[in-house]
């Protein structure tokens, strides 16, 4: 039906809702791009901002690890139908180039999603497009709990 919101079009308005964010999203300033839950895959951006600054004066890693983490998390949550809490198991960080401060741009993408894991993968551009990171990573499928 014409005029009818798309899964899309109500993922987008609710990954994009601030106050539902968790406070660690917040605080990375993540801002969602896009999304598309068949190809599963979203892209945001998030802000280096200067307080995440190593002595190097580039972007700490934990922090570029952190922002591909949200992404490839996000990604799971929406291939999953938003029906699973999805806390990463291991994962792999690339530096491939130092990220310095201003926005950069992270894509999550579900690999592979099974019965109980996900597998998926990250890259991370800078505000000029130059990547900086890769990642992969596994991520646990745990069913919310009903009370």
């Amino acid at each position: 039906m014409s005029g009818t919101p798309s899964r899309r079009d109500d993922l987008l308005a609710l990954f994009s809702d601030q106050t539902r964010m968790p406070a660690a999203t917040r605080h990375f300033g993540f801002s969602l791009i896009d999304l598309h839950p068949e190809e599963r895959w979203v892209e945001a951006w998030f802000e280096a901002r200067p307080e995440f600054l190593n002595p190097n004066g580039s972007t700490q890693g934990g922090i570029v690890t952190g922002f591909l983490d949200e992404a490839m998390s996000l990604s799971t949550l929406i291939a999953g139908d938003l029906k699973f809490a999805v806390p990463t198991l291991e994962m792999k960080t690339s530096f491939l180039r130092p990220l310095m401060t201003d926005r950069a741009r992270a894509r999550g993408q579900v690999v592979r999603l099974g019965s109980s894991v996900a597998f998926t993968e990250g890259w991370l551009w800078n505000a000029d497009g130059v990547l900086c990171a890769t990642a992969s990573a596994t991520a646990a499928l745990r069913p919310y709990e009903n009370d």
